[in-house]
């Protein structure tokens, strides 16, 4: 199956590395403009300079801080004076934090819902009425296993993302009458910079810490982020014309919960 994003529009957030980075890979391969936001600039720039070389598609960087009304605005703003028109969202942004329950302040609740379920109310709110206007949206939210099945000692991100969840089923119900489609990409174990980082921490081999990741996962392996991307770029595709409103597991069968 071959996917044409040609024509089209993308700002992926948190895209500097990781599972961002690898959807706004494949997005400008399959022929999308791509605004790639982040927080740092030097490596973000390093990612627009090797994502320019990976296929058609443009791609235009923009630093900001997404956990901020005035960071999403400023993302929007220059999106539009780059590109014209925001066909797609993948609101992708947000850090690991999982701790228990009676360690989180009400700080560390509040910055993790400003970064992973404000960031991405704002910004669909900002591109909503073109995508009206135009009869034609997706926005991908990228949430975890936990929103599903939340465990002990997963708050705050088990919690925000359960209300990203939500968020996901709320505003496919809205866009559905005039082809926005909303959907959520379900992380679980996939290979990251996180992983390399904790093999280095620990003085082993990544090799061994992703072994010990696979355990229980009934594909026996842990994701790749290239994997991830794809279900994304399907989502953004007119392949998914019909499906909205859906949570999509990307896992390897891990969670307990469909």
């Amino acid at each position: 199956m071959e996917i044409s994003l040609a024509g089209r529009t993308a700002i992926v957030t948190g895209a500097s590395k990781g599972l961002g980075h690898a959807i706004a890979d494949r997005f400008v391969q399959c022929g999308a403009n791509v605004v790639i936001a982040a927080r740092t600039e030097a490596p973000l720039q390093a990612a627009r300079e090797m994502l320019s070389r990976r296929g058609p598609g443009n791609v235009h960087a923009h630093a900001c801080d997404v956990s901020t009304a005035d960071g999403v605005r400023g993302l929007y703003d220059d999106a539009m004076a780059a590109f014209g028109h925001i066909d797609i969202v993948v609101n992708n942004a947000g850090t690991s934090a999982a701790r228990p329950f009676n360690d989180v302040t009400d700080q560390d609740w509040q910055e993790d819902l400003d970064l992973k379920l404000f960031a991405a109310i704002r910004l669909a709110r900002l591109v909503w009425p073109q995508m009206k206007a135009r009869q034609w949206g997706r926005i991908v939210n990228v949430l975890n296993i936990g929103a599903k099945a939340p465990g002990a000692k997963s708050v705050p991100t088990s919690v925000s993302r359960a209300a990203g969840m939500a968020l996901t089923k709320a505003l496919s119900a809205e866009g559905a009458p005039d082809n926005i489609l909303v959907n959520a990409l379900l992380v679980g174990r996939i290979e990251s910079d996180q992983w390399v980082r904790r093999a280095d921490a620990r003085g082993v081999p990544v090799d061994t810490v992703l072994r010990e990741m696979a355990a229980g996962i009934p594909l026996g392996r842990v994701g790749r982020a290239d994997e991830f991307a794809s279900a994304a770029c399907f989502l953004a595709s007119d392949w998914a014309s019909y499906i909205t409103g859906t949570a999509i597991n990307v896992d390897g069968g891990a969670s307990p919960v469909v």
